[in-house]
């Protein structure tokens, strides 16, 4: 069945933060009438807290997106006959499909013996969209990347089936997202966390033909059949990687479908893979933000800290973000990106101003120099009008036993009846 008016985009990471909002709008935008959204949850469907990760994809675009998402709750194999069939029938219906974090084998093992695979591409093949993002854009092609088993576990690298969405359209890809991933610090993490030395036995191990398609953090590249054409969104860039040579677009640019099908040439700029291999410490990859690198990063290292209960953590890492963003402004860093960047610091201060209290537990005091810390970056925020965020903050103090007054002679805060 030739694949006309429908759409496939892959994300590298980041599908449901700042960075992507005007990348789920565009795509909703370019659907007929009043599209139904759709979140599944199978890639996360090991998780404890799958449920969670899906009520906050169904926040993001209620709040964010301004669409509403149903959730089709299929997180396991062993998921009761009657859930899983009004999983696939809320599959079925929708014209806009996402799936995003978690494991790409254990997705893979999961909905390939059911009449997911078949709905997925039912769903652009007949003009909607497929968005598969982080571990779930690694299951669309006919091969698949182990990355927990062989970055955790140790196992020696090889591949396992995909999926092979893409297969209806023509496109022979082995899709790697977080292809300039830079987490590691002192060691090589780019390629989805390989590194160079593992990708390249992996490359090695890929049938003729099959080429790479990586994609960076926080990037997404829209496949438009109808226009017969993919174009990169977002933050970083695309890489193919074809017959020991490599081409990277740039955001904004405009791929021909052709190109990314395996015997066509690809466009001008391309260079041997002799050339560019490195070690990380001698320089960044072609497509690599120092600037986006360190947002990232602090951005995992807030969520890790909710996740671990280790609310010290998180507001550390709140606040190095909300240093590394006025840094960014004085440097006059791009101002799309301190824009987004800034999205992600009101996000993190909205998610702590939602903690509940812990059950049975009064909170101790906030240290002086957490709470001096955390006035200040109120004070810069209502400088700068963003009354929402400061507000978000003032919720949080009041949380944790702070009470801020906004005066004419500027805020007063005060603790256990003393005022300051």
């Amino acid at each position: 069945m030739p694949v006309e008016q429908g759409f496939i985009a892959l994300m590298g990471s980041g599908e449901l933060t700042a960075t992507m909002v005007e990348v789920h709008k565009e795509l909703l935008g370019r659907l007929p009438g009043a599209p139904r959204a759709v979140f599944l949850d199978t890639p996360a469907g090991f998780q404890q807290n799958v449920a969670e990760i899906a009520r906050r994809a169904a926040a993001y675009f209620r709040t964010r997106v301004g669409q509403s998402m149903a959730v089709a709750a299929f997180p396991s194999a062993d998921t009761p006959p009657l859930e899983a069939e009004l999983a696939f029938r809320t599959l079925r219906e929708a014209d806009y499909i996402l799936m995003g974090p978690g494991s790409p084998t254990y997705t893979v093992r999961t909905l390939a013996p059911t009449p997911v695979p078949a709905i997925l591409a039912a769903c652009f093949l007949r003009g909607g969209c497929l968005t598969a993002a982080s571990a779930a854009a690694l299951t669309v092609g006919r091969l698949t990347l182990p990355v927990y088993e062989i970055y955790k576990v140790g196992e020696p690298p090889h591949w396992t089936e995909g999926l092979n969405l893409l297969q209806a359209t023509g496109l022979d890809l082995v899709v790697v997202p977080h292809w300039n991933n830079a987490e590691g610090g002192t060691h090589d993490t780019r390629f989805c966390f390989m590194g160079r030395e593992r990708f390249d036995r992996l490359e090695s191990q890929l049938p003729a033909g099959t080429d790479v398609l990586g994609l960076d953090e926080h990037t997404a590249l829209i496949i438009d059949f109808r226009r017969d054409e993919a174009v990169v969104r977002g933050l970083g860039g695309v890489t193919l990687r074809r017959d020991g040579g490599e081409s990277v677009f740039a955001k904004g640019e405009r791929i021909p479908l052709a190109v990314l099908r395996s015997g066509t040439p690809p466009p001008g700029g391309r260079r041997p893979l002799a050339e560019l291999h490195r070690s990380p410490g001698t320089g960044p990859s072609p497509s690599a933000d120092g600037f986006w690198v360190q947002v990232h990063a602090l951005d995992t290292r807030f969520q890790e800290g909710l996740e671990h209960g280790d609310l010290r953590s998180a507001a550390s890492a709140l606040l190095e973000l909300d240093a590394v963003v006025w840094q960014a402004h004085l440097h006059l860093e791009d101002g799309e990106r301190i824009a987004q960047a800034r999205e992600i610091l009101r996000e993190q201060m909205a998610r702590l101003g939602m903690l509940p209290p812990p059950v049975g537990a009064s909170c101790g005091p906030i240290p002086a120099e957490l709470l001096g810390g955390l006035l200040d970056l109120r004070e810069e925020l209502r400088r700068g009008r963003q009354w929402g965020a400061a507000d978000t903050l003032r919720d949080l103090l009041a949380r944790n036993g702070i009470t801020v007054t906004d005066t004419a002679a500027g805020p007063r805060w005060r603790r256990d009846a003393e005022e300051r």
